[in-house]
């Protein structure tokens, strides 16, 4: 199938298809004329590689865990597992660290409360 069919079955636009490309994550064969062609496997692949994003891994990531889909093997999937684990280590990182900033955020704005209610209440000179 041609990009543009590959880009309709999955959702997924052209552009994106071939970043995909670019980065190793999928690949195509070439016809004379240079379009790309691709198998029915395709498919399949794209939304892979799109729940892979959704789950908040970076292309890079995204590289190194494809190789237990690949070639699947105990190491593959070792690898990969390990890999995903340490996204998770660095998501839970990230989000504890916007917790503690809307925290202080939350601070600051009952501190803003309170002014509010000082001025409210004192009389207009």
């Amino acid at each position: 199938m041609r990009i543009g069919e590959l880009a309709s079955r999955t959702g997924v636009s052209v552009r994106s298809l071939r970043y995909y490309e670019e980065q190793g994550l999928l690949v195509s064969t070439r016809s004379a004329s240079g379009q790309r062609h691709y198998t029915d496997d395709a498919v399949e692949r794209v939304t892979l590689i799109q729940r892979l994003y959704a789950a908040g891994l970076s292309s890079r990531t995204v590289a190194e865990v494809l190789p237990c889909v690949d070639s699947p093997s105990e190491d593959t999937s070792d690898a990969a597992l390990e890999r995903m684990a340490q996204e998770r280590d660095r998501l839970s990182a990230h989000i504890a660290d916007l917790v503690r900033t809307r925290d202080a955020l939350d601070e600051l704005m009952a501190v803003n409360r309170a002014h509010r209610e000082k001025l409210r209440a004192s009389p207009v000179g």
